[in-house]
């Protein structure tokens, strides 16, 4: 397809996704917004980082400073594939969750791989921090992908990821396990980002950069040929190709100091 068809095309995508998912949010009932961070500590969040229990926040890679919570590299001298992953206490089915986001300027490992650089996320239908396997990098869960800037190329922020899972786009499966947004923008380090999260009774999910839809999908199932959530195998299997109906969310630590700050939830019914 040529770049002129492509922009018209993902033009199009956008307008008929903005159209859904606001077809959609007419059909559910709205609780109030509340906080799932307090501003002042980790309480009721849990740490799991790759290679060590549920628990415990080793190196102190997440810190609370000034309102935020930081993901913090201060006490490593390097990654050694520690990927990490901070889990809310209670899982979630249908609701809206908005966060504001940024990644500090400098301060990246010097062993984080290159795809890991200036590279975050948001981990929602996500299995418990407890059912994950010492090793275990990532949780089998669906990916809110948040991205920095990483040398002069477009990266823009925004895609779509799938640890253990498949998602649909209009009834097809994603073939890729990252799917990049077509309309997000790229964002140097060191600027303040929102990031808005809905997911739907009927299993529909939309993601939103600065107030712009970039993503909306459906149809969340385990994968049992997932290569990428290591370690999760025995997990998939155990429950097969079955439909994703609620889990938990997390903030990702992968290599580069970022922080997250007014977390707030709204919880959502069917009519």
């Amino acid at each position: 397809m040529s770049a002129p068809g492509l922009a018209a095309g993902a033009l199009s995508a956008c307008l008929a996704l903005c159209a859904g998912a606001q077809a959609g949010a007419e059909t559910v009932k709205a609780g109030p917004w509340r906080p799932l961070f307090d501003g002042r500590t980790l309480e009721g969040w849990t740490p799991k980082v790759a290679k060590h229990p549920a628990g415990e926040n080793y190196h102190q890679t997440f810190v609370v400073d000034h309102g935020v919570i930081r993901v913090s590299y201060a006490g490593y001298d390097k990654l050694d594939g520690q990927f990490g992953h901070l889990f809310y206490k209670t899982p979630f089915k249908a609701y809206r969750l908005r966060l504001t986001y940024r990644f500090l300027p400098e301060g990246g490992l010097p062993d984080t791989p290159t795809w890991a650089r200036s590279n975050s996320g948001i981990m929602f239908d996500s299995q418990s921090p407890e059912s994950m396997t010492v090793e275990q990098p990532f949780p089998v869960s669906i990916e809110f992908q948040l991205l920095g800037k990483d040398g002069d190329a477009p990266r823009p922020t925004g895609a779509v990821c799938t640890p253990g899972t498949n998602i649909t786009f209009d009834g097809v499966t994603a073939k890729d396990h990252c799917t990049p947004p077509a309309n997000a923008p790229t964002v140097p380090n060191g600027t303040w980002v929102k990031a808005e999260l809905e997911v739907l009774p009927n299993g529909e999910i939309s993601q939103k950069i600065n107030g712009v839809v970039v993503h909306h999908y459906a149809n969340v199932t385990l994968d049992p040929d997932d290569t990428v959530a290591g370690g999760a195998k025995p997990y998939i299997l155990a429950r097969g190709a079955q439909p994703v109906t609620e889990g938990y969310i997390a903030l990702q630590s992968e290599g580069h100091p970022i922080e997250f700050k007014d977390i707030e939830i709204q919880e959502l019914t069917a009519r």
